[in-house]
């Protein structure tokens, strides 16, 4: 078994791995031997495996934070060790491999296996590309953050993800060095705040409050770092500028020297710190909507002026032909035709050449003190627009429907006092609606006056069965 030295080059063991995948992959047989030793594919993931099995790290991420450690504890040669008050504890920023657990912990809770379990699964599906890996992870439920995490254990982690904290952040400031100090100077402040976690991206540093992130560090230009804060209802002004792409800031501070992070930068860090820190308001539960009357109201549309069965109404001329008109239901005691790529159904469908059309509903009704409130199978709509609907559409003779345009008849048009005559017992909330608009064509949209009257009428009564 090697051993690692006393201050490991982590872009040396990448070189190892890349170079044993590459011989495995080009049939040497020693480098395929090595690779079977710790699975049956060959990939860069493997490789890495290998390689760390081969130091005696059960993975190749216990690898990376070992030799992440021990480069951290033994300075570089001629280059004294930074002092501890450089860079609080607070103030640390947050490794990779607490996302990795964080995500290995979401997997297992939400599908009852660990990752080793995951990588067998797979290894056993032969799948070797990452879409199709994607997609078959998806069909099994895992999605999001835990399957990234086995598409990584798979094809290996991206750089970015895998590099330490302190390399992301030395990548981000090396053609920079003289604003390193600001980002210094805000980590030295942080602790001052609270409970912070600092996570290091490819791009810039998140502040994160035990809620949520409330402001970004980011080296912007070559003479500017950006201090992004997630401020609500605070318009920009002075030196809080809009900020622009910063993560989830919603202003920002520019900084060009240690100095300009004064009491000023820091009085606006803590407000956001504070904002984002408080619990949210809670939620304010609906109030309980009213009980339905016990009796329904009955709703009768009476159609006149049909169009006729042939009409083009398109403005492309598209002629139309056996034209009905029907009423759309979602109820199963009233089915009717087929309407394709609809939920409801197209019932009681009466000729467009018809003298007329009738058709009657019940709607349920709710009163609250906001109003009345209509509801049922035949009512669409959200609260401020309920309505009734009429569709026009081409009936082929094959069970279908086959819509082309519909009508809207508002509820919510209709004078209330006429919908409390209409709920007297034996009475009833009529419409009457002209079905043919100017051009001759099956009207369509929503029907005004005076193409439309409501009137609260007594209900007829049933035709006698004898």
């Amino acid at each position: 078994m090697q051993q690692l030295p006393e201050r490991p080059d982590l872009d040396q063991l990448r070189r190892q791995a890349r170079e044993l995948h590459r011989a495995a992959a080009g049939g040497d047989t020693g480098s395929q031997r090595r690779l079977r030793a710790v699975s049956e594919r060959v990939t860069l993931s493997a490789a890495q495996l290998a390689i760390a099995r081969e130091y005696g790290f059960p993975s190749w991420p216990r690898l990376k934070t070992e030799v992440e450690r021990r480069r951290a504890a033994v300075p570089a040669a001629g280059r004294p060790a930074d002092p501890p008050a450089a860079q609080p504890a607070a103030a640390r920023p947050r490794s990779w491999q607490d996302l990795r657990d964080w995500s290995a912990g979401l997997l297992k809770e939400r599908s009852g296996r660990d990752v080793a379990s995951w990588n067998r699964r797979i290894a056993e599906s032969g799948i070797d590309d990452e879409p199709t890996l994607r997609a078959w992870l998806a069909e099994q439920g895992v999605t999001g953050y835990a399957q990234a995490l086995l598409v990584w254990e798979g094809f290996g982690y991206p750089g970015f993800l895998v590099a330490g904290a302190g390399q992301l952040i030395a990548d981000q400031y090396a053609d920079r060095p003289q604003l390193r100090p600001v980002l210094d100077a805000v980590l030295a402040a942080v602790p001052a705040l609270g409970p912070v976690t600092v996570q290091a991206r490819k791009t810039f540093v998140s502040l994160v409050s035990p809620r949520r992130t409330f402001a970004v560090v980011q080296a912007t230009t070559r003479t500017r770092v950006d201090l992004g804060l997630r401020l609500d209802g605070v318009d920009p002004g002075g030196r809080l500028q809009a900020a622009r792409d910063i993560g989830a800031a919603t202003l920002r501070i520019g900084l060009s020297r240690p100095e300009d992070f004064d009491d000023e930068a820091f009085g606006w860090l803590q407000r956001a710190y504070e904002e984002n820190t408080a619990p949210p308001p809670p939620r304010r539960r609906p109030a309980p909507r009213p009980r339905p009357e016990p009796r329904p109201l009955v709703v009768v549309i009476e159609g006149y002026d049909l169009p006729g069965r042939s009409c083009r109404p398109g403005p492309d001329g598209t002629g139309y032909h056996n034209v009905h008109v029907a009423l759309p239901s979602s109820s199963k005691d009233r089915p009717g035709l087929t309407v394709p790529d609809r939920r409801w159904q197209a019932a009681e469908a009466v000729p467009g050449d018809a003298r007329s059309a009738r058709w009657e509903v019940e709607v349920k009704i709710r009163r609250g003190d906001d109003g009345i409130d209509f509801g049922g199978p035949f009512v669409a709509g959200d609260r401020t627009d309920r309505n009734l609907g009429l569709a026009w559409g081409e009936v082929p003779g094959d069970g279908t429907f086959r819509l082309f345009r519909g009508v809207k008849i508002r509820l919510v048009d209709v004078d209330p006092g006429i919908v409390e005559d209409a709920m007297r017992p034996g009475h009833q909330l009529v419409a009457r609606v002209r079905l043919t608009d100017a051009r001759g064509n099956p009207i369509c949209a929503r029907v005004r006056p005076p193409d439309i009257a409501w009137s609260a009428e007594r209900a007829e009564p049933p035709p006698d069965p004898r």
